[in-house]
């Protein structure tokens, strides 16, 4: 029996229901004006390994609740294929990711701004990232405290890591209260999380569950889009709206008369538009596709942060490890039915810090510090004894890779090469943050705890013997950014402008965290819902102007 085909008509199409995708949902539909449309390839938010903050450890390689990507063998990376969590589903990478809360140094947003991209300056972010978030812990003129994501402490950390703390200021770092309230040097804190009691605070729990019922926005679920559709030729080219498939086969089309938005993410935001003859001709030719626009630059300058881990045996302290296995984790799961409290409140760290590893002039070392250990030192299975890891990654890499598809077939996984130390200064940093690493378990706070290294351990003692370490053992930090980055000149690799309109066509808007021209030092989140948040504006605040301008015109011109 052949495929029936329907055909679905909206304002605005977003495609993609992850971290923008949702925020966007939010806010274009919020005046009711609009009729708007979000699209997601994965289903709904229902998994409960979602909703507990712990529960991320059991989805970064979920069948169904990630894309199942992997990076293509690198050099540098000792040939491995190294898993690449993206989230599919309702939330997308929100509701799988390790729920920590950071905003970047304003260096990094006023970079963007000095690149090319008029306006996005931190000045001008700043009052997103407030709109985004409610701090529940008190009043703060530079924290928001009604936005739909809830941000917190996390509550009653292991004995551990108060001695963490105290090591850290003993090696030179300050202790902040507040890292996204506080101008940073080098520094140490404990990190915040996206959650609301008991439960993750995801884009889809904060932004979407509330205004899911609204009469102007519809969410459909499990339909993939396959291409974008578009009318005219050169400079008229504009899109019409996106094709879809549903889970059982059947066309969807979907027709927009305003615009389309692309929100599927750092992979499936470029997948798409090679998949619909937009970019690079050259990859296009070698897929099987016939161009459409040309634009070089999608798909390329792809960024991410490359994480590798010390872990520590520890000795007469409390750490996570020994409160994750047999009794007592029954225990925890008690205290979290019971109180919302305990280990299964925890995210992918506790504690933070800013260092510098000399080699630039500023902080360019951040540390995920964790109380307990890995087995292998990769995140996922606790070990049975006390332990403590320390991930290191380099703030601001110089690497720049890339994300093309291979095949006119949709269900062949694009190739993901992200280059992970393939610059030098990466190379040396890592390196340094390892060693730093190293120096804070030397302290005197904490050095009477540590029984010994596990991972490395002490036989990768030269540089050279840490850097294949790095090599052989890091892995994703799940922050790919750049591949559809936002310039001013399309021919140097931009793919976006500065309002987020693809270059060459109309009609057709990138927002989500690939717009980024250079990655932000921290945790990426907190950013893609600036992102979207201030992109919303951008819309409404267009869609007003047509309005009044379109009023004025009938005025003159009456029927």
């Amino acid at each position: 029996m052949s495929a029936t085909r329907e055909e679905i008509v909206a304002d605005y199409v977003i495609v993609g229901a992850g971290t923008a995708g949702c925020v966007l949902a939010n806010r274009l539909s919020a005046n009711g004006k609009y009729k708007v449309m979000l699209i997601e390839a994965g289903g709904p938010d229902r998994h409960p390994m979602i909703h507990i903050p712990a529960g991320f450890l059991r989805l970064l390689d979920h069948p169904s609740i990630t894309w199942n990507y992997k990076t293509a063998p690198e050099a540098q990376a000792s040939d491995r294929e190294i898993l690449f969590p993206r989230g599919r589903g309702l939330g997308g990478s929100s509701s799988i990711n390790g729920l920590l809360y950071v905003r970047p140094f304003a260096a990094d947003i006023d970079a963007w701004e000095a690149g090319g991209a008029v306006g996005w300056n931190f000045a001008n972010c700043l009052p997103y990232y407030s709109r985004s978030e409610t701090w529940q812990d008190g009043s703060d003129p530079r924290r928001g405290s009604d936005g739909p994501i809830q941000v917190t402490r996390v509550s009653s950390p292991p004995a551990v890591c108060a001695e963490v703390i105290k090591a850290g200021q003993e090696l030179g770092l300050d202790m902040i209260d507040d890292p996204n309230a506080t101008t940073r040097g080098p520094s140490i804190w404990y990190y915040q999380q996206t959650r609301h009691g008991r439960v993750r605070s995801s884009a889809a729990r904060g932004y979407l569950w509330p205004a899911a019922s609204r009469p102007n926005l519809s969410v459909h679920t499990d339909l993939h889009v396959t291409r974008v559709t578009m009318e005219g030729e050169g400079a008229s080219r504009t899109v019409t709206g996106v094709e879809c498939q549903s889970a059982t086969g059947d066309v969807v089309a979907v027709k927009a008369r305003r615009e389309v938005i692309l929100s599927a993410g750092v992979i499936g935001t470029p997948r798409l538009l090679e998949m619909s003859g937009i970019g690079d001709p050259g990859v296009l030719d070698n897929a099987g596709i016939r161009t459409q626009v040309a634009l070089p630059g999608v798909g390329n300058n792809l960024q991410d942060h490359y994480v590798t881990r010390l872990c520590f045996r520890i000795k007469g302290i409390a750490t996570a490890n020994e409160r994750s296995h047999g009794a007592a984790l029954a225990r925890e799961v008690a205290k979290y039915v019971v109180a919302g409290g305990g280990i299964l409140t925890y995210s992918a760290a506790v504690i933070g810090a800013f260092a510098s590893s000399g080699l630039v002039d500023r902080p360019d070392v951040q540390f995920v510090i964790a109380p307990g250990s890995f087995k292998e030192g990769r995140i996922g299975e606790l070990e049975n004894e006390p332990g403590l890891s320390f991930g290191v990654w380099q703030m601001r890499p110089e690497s720049r890779g890339h994300v093309h598809v291979v095949s006119s077939d949709r269900s062949q996984a694009p190739a993901i090469a992200p280059l992970y130390l393939s610059s030098e200064l990466d190379r040396q940093t890592t390196i340094a943050g390892l060693r730093i690493g190293r120096a804070l378990a030397k302290q005197p706070s904490l050095a009477p705890y540590v029984v010994g290294e596990t991972v490395p351990g002490p036989q990768a003692d030269s540089d050279d013997a840490l850097l294949q370490y790095a090599r052989d053992n890091g892995s994703t930090v799940y922050h790919g950014v750049g591949t559809c980055r936002m310039g001013a000149d399309p021919a140097e690799g931009a793919v976006v402008d500065a309002e987020l309109r693809v270059y060459g066509i109309q009609r057709l808007r990138v927002i989500d965290g690939s717009i980024m021209p250079t990655m932000t030092s921290t945790n990426t989140n907190a950013t893609v819902l600036m992102i979207a948040e201030r992109a919303a504006d951008m819309l409404l605040s267009e869609a007003q102007h047509a309005l009044g301008d379109g009023a004025r015109e009938g005025a003159r011109h009456p029927a």
